[in-house]
């Protein structure tokens, strides 16, 4: 078959133009169908790609090397009051089996935190609920960021468990405004506490179990007046040394914890082991399946706008039956038909696939600009997109243009 000339192209999209123009409503609602399809897609696209864009950025913030030692890692909190046998047998993490890991000399970092829910409030000036920390002050060292304001806890105050606090940035300024917040006492979670610094954490930041922190506090204090979550909220921090890898140091903390809790060879240990990698298969395979199920989704809105294709070519073919077998009466070939329709439903499904990915993209920005994530364009998914939607239009577009292409030019010509 001899191959398509440029202006032969041009021509055939002039008339799907014009043919689209003459049918605003019929073409309107068809080319939704495939907008809805493609802009589902392209939402979702760029949501978990900035999803596993945030992790990866927070891994690298944190170092890949650093894990957890907690009671139990599930891809799901459980529920602390309906414990499992299997967890409720498993003795909950103390400061101590901190204290021994960071003497292993496999290890620079060893200490314990304990995350909590809580609000801050300020002279009636209040957050929303947000997650507090409490850590040391080696917590910006592991969590990355940055102190811009005041300062990080005295070893006095963490022994002894002070009421004081570092607050996010945006937070203190959701609660202070203008003022300056170093040295004013609020209140966090029905305590009095000092504020000591104002901190700005790395962007993206992820911090297990998976919340951007409010505050934090002394550990101690934080063990002393609030009730911790021993089993999802409660874990140990562990930094190996540059020298060592992970799996080292893994099973070194694995020899120390056993030795600890007196576990005999034939027992299972009763703590689980959480690595950076760990926490990113976790949330791929969580991206992974929540887009398998907008895909589906999206590939039947994408079949009905395949299917509203196919329907208007065929009210189209049939409408313009007089126009099909004029062209014929002037020396157009089946091939020339066939040429015309093909175009013209995949100039609809074009139109669609460019407007869905507009709306996606805008969408997807949307959305991760509420979650606080940066997301990049889906390039590689924005050209598929296109692809997919013209591809549309031509395989569902086959069956009409045929059927304009297998006219008889007299019979077309007498139809009324």
């Amino acid at each position: 078959m001899r191959g398509i000339s440029l202006d032969q192209l041009r021509e055939n999209i002039d008339i799907a133009f014009d043919a689209l123009r003459v049918s605003k409503l019929r073409s309107g609602l068809t080319i939704l169908g495939v907008v809805i399809g493609v802009a589902t897609v392209m939402t979702m696209a760029t949501i978990v790609q900035g999803v596993r864009d945030q992790i990866l950025n927070t891994i690298s913030v944190a170092g890949p090397s650093t894990f957890y030692v907690m009671r139990v890692f599930n891809t799901t909190p459980v529920n602390p009051d309906d414990l499992p046998k299997w967890i409720r047998i498993r003795p909950a993490l103390i400061a101590e089996e901190a204290d021994r890991i960071s003497q292993i000399p496999q290890i620079e970092y060893a200490g314990i935190w304990a995350q909590i829910q809580l609000r801050l409030d300020y002279q009636g000036a209040r957050t929303q609920s947000i997650a507090g920390f409490g850590a040391d002050d080696r917590y910006q060292e592991i969590q990355g960021g940055e102190l811009i304001e005041g300062r990080w806890f005295t070893k006095a105050e963490l022994r002894s468990g002070a009421p004081v606090i570092v607050i996010q940035e945006a937070q203190a300024r959701r609660i202070f405004g203008r003022i300056d917040p170093i040295g004013k006492t609020i209140v966090a979670g029905g305590r009095p506490v000092q504020v000591v610094g104002l901190y700005q954490p790395p962007a993206n930041i992820f911090s297990p179990p998976g919340q951007e922190i409010g505050a934090v506090f002394p550990f101690e204090f934080v063990t002393h007046n609030f009730h911790i979550d021993k089993t999802n909220a409660l874990f140990i921090c562990v930094k190996p040394r540059p020298s060592v890898s992970v799996a080292d140091a893994m099973d070194a903390v694995t020899i120390e914890m056993r030795s600890m809790r007196k576990l005999r060879p034939a027992d299972h240990n009763n703590f689980d082991l959480m690595s950076q990698s760990q926490i990113l298969d976790t949330f791929t395979s969580i991206t992974d399946i929540f887009f398998l199920v907008m895909l589906v989704l999206a590939s039947v809105a994408l079949m009905v706008g395949g299917i509203g294709v196919m329907a208007i070519m065929m009210v189209s073919v049939t409408a313009r039956t007089r126009e099909i077998g004029v062209r014929k009466a002037l020396g157009a070939t089946r091939r020339d038909i066939l040429l015309q329709f093909l175009i013209e439903a995949a100039t609809l499904t074009g139109i669609g696939g460019v407007l869905g990915i507009l709306v996606g993209l805008t969408a997807g920005r949307g959305v991760t600009s509420l979650m606080n994530i940066e997301a990049n364009t889906p390039v590689g998914l924005t050209l598929v997109a296109v692809a997919v939607s013209v591809a549309i239009g031509l395989i569902f577009g086959v069956i009409p243009a045929r059927r304009a292409a297998r006219m008889n030019p007299v019979e077309a010509l007498r139809y009324e």
